[in-house]
This record gives structure tokens, sequence and C-alpha cells, in this order.
């Protein structure tokens, strides 16, 4: 009986022992990510001001590609058309779409001059469906500078030349705007922050990419791309993206590999704001699409990156649940301040991209979401039948199936 119970000490011993090594382990895990997460909100504080448009502004042409986006489109469109610029027009592709979207685009077109509406020709082999209609609008612009934003933005009327002067005086020749996020139903607020967040912890700091030495170091906001026709034809446009879903990601990379021409990201001051995704599917299905392009060609960065967060939440609060279960209170405090220190850091980080107050206290619930994201993202781009989006299906390593 006396060696039954000395066994159960050790073995509980044993356990113990096991848990607190586990629980080190987690703790630097944490503090890893805490020191990126605040190296990313430290030098991610470039953004655009305000500026009253000049007359000497280069001509400017708005390329809108538009799937199937009659809940969005108008208000898009009216907020372009209200633009303070002495120069511009708005080209709206509309990408072969099967609702309302093109009649809504014509009614607007048949009053206001500014507004093109082009009807986008069928997809070609190698294509995605974006680049594709971003393509074609490009080619049909006349203006010196190009804009290219999605239908589900709102800009404000000095938003266009206010990015304009922002990248001229800068001798930027093509910039990004990271936009205000609109979050209106529960599932944006609580999951959307930390996406966003998690995407440029793996990319790095604003600072880093607007650095044009750090070369592998560059993300565009798809939702607003400026770009100077030179620069833009100069490095082959989106027909040199033509096959890939994050396209703004990879043609941010391809201007940066090409280093002819300085480019730039910086937040918007609330000139432009978008609403992404109106429910918890859409949220879903947008970034699965998306996650899988972004990691490709860096697989071993990807999967420690994945670790990483995976040792952040759920094991962190799982950890310190068991620890405190067994009455190891010092290791269970180190882990649950490490993970208050992410929390923090976060929700700074988030409030300087204009998100709700409160939204980095959700940072260990979305994690999870987000790790369920990549690994479905990554089997069904690489293992399964690929990803949907609009209506078209692409697979086999991110390319067009059918």
């Amino acid at each position: 009986m006396a060696g039954t119970r000395a066994q159960a000490r050790g073995d509980r011993v044993s356990e113990d022992a096991q848990i607190v090594t586990l629980a080190v382990l987690l703790t630097i895990a944490n503090l890893v990510i805490a020191l990126r997460a605040l190296h990313v909100v430290a030098r991610s504080r470039t953004s655009i001001e305000p500026h009253q448009p000049d007359n000497d502004l280069p001509s400017l042409s708005i390329v809108v590609p538009a799937r199937n986006e009659e809940r969005n489109i108008e208000r898009c469109v009216r907020s372009l058309l209200a633009t303070s610029h002495p120069d511009f027009e708005v080209i709206l592709v509309d990408d072969q779409s099967t609702d309302a979207t093109r009649e809504i685009a014509a009614a607007m077109a048949a009053t206001q001059p500014r507004l093109h509406v082009l009807a986008g020709t069928p997809l070609p082999p190698g294509w995605v469906g974006k680049p594709w209609a971003l393509w074609q609008g490009a080619n049909a612009a006349r203006g010196a500078w190009l804009l290219f934003t999605d239908a589900d933005t709102r800009h404000e009327p000095l938003a266009a030349c206010s990015a304009q002067r922002f990248a001229l005086d800068r001798s930027v020749e093509a910039l990004s705007l990271l936009t205000d996020q609109e979050t209106v139903g529960a599932a944006e607020r609580l999951f959307l922050p930390t996406i966003l967040f998690v995407i440029m912890l793996g990319v790095g700091a604003v600072d880093d990419v607007n650095d044009r030495k750090q070369r592998g170091v560059a993300i565009f906001n798809g939702q607003y791309v400026l770009c100077s026709r030179k620069a833009y034809f100069g490095i082959g446009g989106h027909k040199a993206v033509r096959g890939e879903i994050a396209e703004d990601l990879e043609l941010a990379r391809l201007f940066k590999r090409d280093g002819r021409y300085r480019i730039m990201l910086a937040g918007a001051s609330g000139l432009v704001s978008t609403r992404m995704y109106a429910s918890f599917s859409e949220l879903w299905q947008g970034f699965v699409k998306n996650f899988a392009s972004g990691a490709r060609g860096h697989p071993f960065d990807a999967a420690m990156g994945s670790a990483l967060l995976a040792c952040v939440s759920p094991l962190t609060p799982l950890a310190v649940v068991a620890l405190a279960l067994r009455n190891q209170w010092l290791p269970a405090a180190l882990l649950a301040l490490g993970a208050a220190a992410i929390a923090a850091i976060a929700e700074i980080g988030m409030r300087r991209s204009r998100f709700r107050p409160g939204s980095g206290l959700a940072i260990h619930l979305g994690l999870v979401l987000v790790l369920a994201i990549f690994a479905t993202s990554l089997y069904r781009s690489y293992a399964g039948d690929g990803v949907e989006w609009r209506g078209r299906r692409y697979g086999g390593g991110l390319r067009r199936r059918v």
C-alpha cells in the first residue's frame, strides 16, 4: 500500500514537472510574440493627412472591379464621384455579374459623365477574376495615375487628392492605404481585428514595408492601391500577377523585388473605410481564399508562425487552467501575465488602426479562428477541391481550375 502511494506521489511529481516545463516553453513563445507585436505596433504609425486638392495634381483614373456587388456598389461609386480632384474619372469594371450590379452602375452612369461602366470579358485561362478585371480597367484608363479600389469601400471627398499629394511629396510611385474597417456585426467586431493584426505580425511593420532596403517585407491592401501609370505598366501591372488570389500582396512583392519604384503603405486617417464582410460566413470564406497564398514560398516561416500562435492560444489558456488546478500558481501567473501583455499590445495596435476599444481583449479567441482558417485554406488549396469565390473555383496551388 505504501509503495502504491509513493508511486502515485512520484507520478504526480513527474506530471507537475512536465506541466511546469510546458509552461516555461509557452512563456517563451508568448514573449516572442509579444516582442514581435511590440515591434510592429511601434513601427506602424505612418498615415496620410487630409489635403485640399491642388490644380496641378496629375489626372487620376479610379478603377473599381465589381462582381455581384449589388449590395455595395452604389454607396462606393457615389462616394467616388464626390471626390474633390481637378481631373478624374471612375471606371467600373463589371466582371460578368449575375446580379443587378451592372444595372445599378449603368443607371448612375446615365447621369454622371465621369463614370464609365466597362463590361468585363470572360476570364482567360491562367487568370484569377480580380486581376483580370483590374487589368481591363487599367488598359481603359486615361489618367496619369491609377487608383484601384474595391466595391465595398467608402471614400471621403479629400481621400484621393490627399493620397496623391502624399505620394507626390515623397516621390512615391505606388501607395497603398490601410483603410478603416467598418465592423457592424458581432463576428466582424470579435474576429476581424485579430485577423488583420496577425497578418501584419506575419508581414512586418509598416516602416519595414516602406524601407526600400528590406526587399523581403512587402504588402499592399487591395482595398486601396494608388500607382503612377509609369510604375504600374513598368512592372507589368496585374498581368504580372494574373494567377494570384492575393494579387495585392504579390503586386507589392513584385514592386519591392523590382526596386525601380518606391512604394509605401500608410494609414488612411479615416478618409477611406471598408466593410469587408457582413457575416461570419463571408469572413470565413474570404480569408480562407487568401491565407495560403500569403504563406506560399515561405513554408518554414508559416509553420513556425502557426506553431507560435498556437502556443499563445489555445495552449496558453489551457495551460493556465491546468496549472491552477494543480496549485502551480507562479507558472500560472507568469503565463497569464504573458497572455495579458499580448492582449494589451494588440489593443494599442488595434486602437491605432481605429478599431473599437476593447478589440484586443478578444485576441486569444481570434487566434483560434486564425489557425482554423489557415489550416482550412491550406487543405482546400493543395489537398482538397480548391477555394471558391464569387462563383469561381481556384485550386491546384491556388491556380485556376474551372
